[in-house]
């Protein structure tokens, strides 16, 4: 046990330094929040995108875990790559930084022979036997894995714009993606995308290519590029490298550079009639044609595809059930101030809430069916760890596939509400505006559906006599009926948005809330 002394030591110390001041770069890493009920399989699973796991100690009773890497090249990569997507494993979130330790000796600790039978599973599974179960053949075009870590993808009936983010979402199904870069040539919306491994790229081509991102459109062409490393000089919603923070934005646009002109062959078949719509939120939902996947980061980087994804809806296996589902649960809600009503207007910024069911014998619980898995992701990915009447709520995925209402005569309350009529769904019309605009919740909220004669005091008056506190407010220039207005604090900003979203102005207009990524 004396090696162990270090290691707790180190744990002991890192609740009052490891936030502040991170150590130097080291092949160690050390990994918090780690769910409990983890297995070692996952923990390896983090860090094999990027290389090869040398070694694994799991500390399941302080939620912590360290990995070792092969390379500390393989290390910085890892953690340059989470600082920007934080990873999750059962669906929590979990931090990685750097270790003091400079290598982990575990060969004497109790119980590591199952950290040393997952990374041999893991590692021989990553390095031999990524196995297609609709293995790729000469129809493919030829192409059989060794071929380039960069795809270059062509969008084809784009009738609803996709963003970079979603391409991301939809990628990292198959490994890491490292950089994006997306841009409009011959009318069409085409991206180049690199995977850590160019075993990565081939199985995202072998399944990718011809499939549907929405239902009946946006349909993905996939091939290798000439290119085999992308050169991303800004981190915007044009182009993005997952591996560098430190890039400036720029003024948006990314210009090809000459070299990058040529690795384009010829133009698609059929030209977009959208041209130029990239770089908005992520969207649509992933309907029944479309690719039923959700954001899962942390899944193993060589999921098997079942041939059964060429035809329709893929299922990928190695992906937990709940990803499918579109109810969340939310919990720790304060049982005093919560309505259904509220929920719905509040969630109903990140997609079509169906149904809320505040649950009878808990009533600081909450059930809440989305119109469809990709919008529960968003909202949880939004909602979950947001303050909200004083209490920091928790949002996962729910084990229930839809919200029951309830039967004729039995006692509710009016704890269980449908909305699936309501006229107040924000993305009931395909390509709405509305998908362009989902931000954060934020102290500031853009409002919008001002009638003419309003004034900004009346504004003001509005939030103030609500109880809120108004720091700061102004019109749009070229547009008065939009404005933004500051509150107090982020938390405000959530209570006023569900009290005064849809709050009758007059003159036919009812006021339209929702958070804004500028502030004032």
């Amino acid at each position: 046990l004396m090696h162990d002394l270090p290691i707790t030591r180190q744990i002991h110390n890192s609740r009052y330094k490891g936030e502040r001041s991170p150590c130097d770069p080291s092949r160690v890493l050390h990994i918090r929040r780690v769910p409990i009920e983890v297995s070692e399989a996952e923990v390896v699973s983090l860090g094999v995108p990027f290389g090869k796991v040398t070694n694994l100690l799991l500390l399941k009773g302080k939620n912590q875990a360290f990995i070792e890497m092969a390379s500390e090249e393989a290390a910085i990569t890892m953690v340059n790559y989470y600082t920007t997507a934080t990873p999750h494993v059962r669906n929590q979130p979990v931090y990685i930084q750097y270790s003091n330790h400079r290598e982990l000796k575990t060969d004497n600790l109790p119980n590591q022979g199952r950290a040393q039978a997952a990374l041999q599973a893991v590692n021989a599974m990553h390095s031999g036997n990524m196995t297609l179960s609709g293995t790729a053949t000469a129809s493919d075009g030829g192409m059989m894995p060794g071929q380039s870590p960069v795809l270059r993808l062509i969008v084809e009936n784009l009738y609803y714009p996709v963003s970079l983010e979603v391409l991301h979402q939809i990628f990292s199904k198959f490994g890491t993606v490292l950089k994006i870069i997306t841009f409009t040539k011959n009318n069409q919306f085409q991206a180049l995308l690199q995977y850590a491994d160019p075993m990565n790229a081939h199985h995202a081509k072998v399944a990718l290519d011809g499939q549907n991102i929405y239902n009946g459109c946006c349909t993905l062409r996939v091939e290798f590029s000439k290119l085999t490393s992308l050169n991303v000089k800004y981190n915007n919603d044009k182009s993005r490298d997952f591996t560098r923070l430190d890039l400036p934005s720029g003024d948006g646009q990314p210009t090809l550079d000459p070299t990058m002109q040529s690795a384009f062959g010829a133009p698609g078949i059929i030209s977009s009639p959208y041209p130029g719509a990239a770089g908005f939120a992520p969207a649509i939902g992933f309907h029944q044609a479309g690719l039923s996947m959700q954001t899962m980061p942390g899944a193993l980087g060589h999921l098997t595809i079942p041939s059964s994804a060429m035809t329709g809806r893929m299922t990928i296996h190695g992906m937990a059930p709940t990803a499918i589902h579109s109810v969340l649960l939310v919990s720790n809600l304060n049982p005093e101030s919560i309505s259904p009503h509220g929920l719905f207007i509040l969630f109903g910024v990140y997609g079509d809430v169906h149904r809320v069911k505040i649950l009878f014998n808990k009533k600081e619980n909450a059930l809440i069916q989305m119109a469809d898995a990709t919008q529960a992701q968003l909202a949880m990915s939004h909602l979950n760890g947001q303050r909200l009447h004083g209490k920091v709520i928790r949002v996962t995925i729910s084990k229930h596939q839809t919200v029951q209402l309830p039967r004729e005569g039995q006692e509710d309350q009016g704890l269980t509400k449908d909305f699936s009529g309501s006229p107040l769904h924000r993305f009931k019309k395909p390509g709405s505006k509305n998908f362009q605009n989902i931000f954060p919740p934020s102290a500031t909220l853009h409002l919008s559906n001002i009638p003419p004669s309003t004034t900004d005091d009346f504004l003001k008056d509005l939030f103030a006599s609500s109880g809120y506190t108004v720091k700061a407010f102004k019109f749009f220039q070229k547009d008065r009926k939009m404005a933004l207005i500051q509150l107090g604090s982020v938390e405000e900003a959530i209570q006023a948005l569900i009290d005064l979203h849809n709050h009758d102005l007059g003159e036919n207009h009812h006021l339209r809330v929702s958070f804004s990524k500028s502030t004032i």
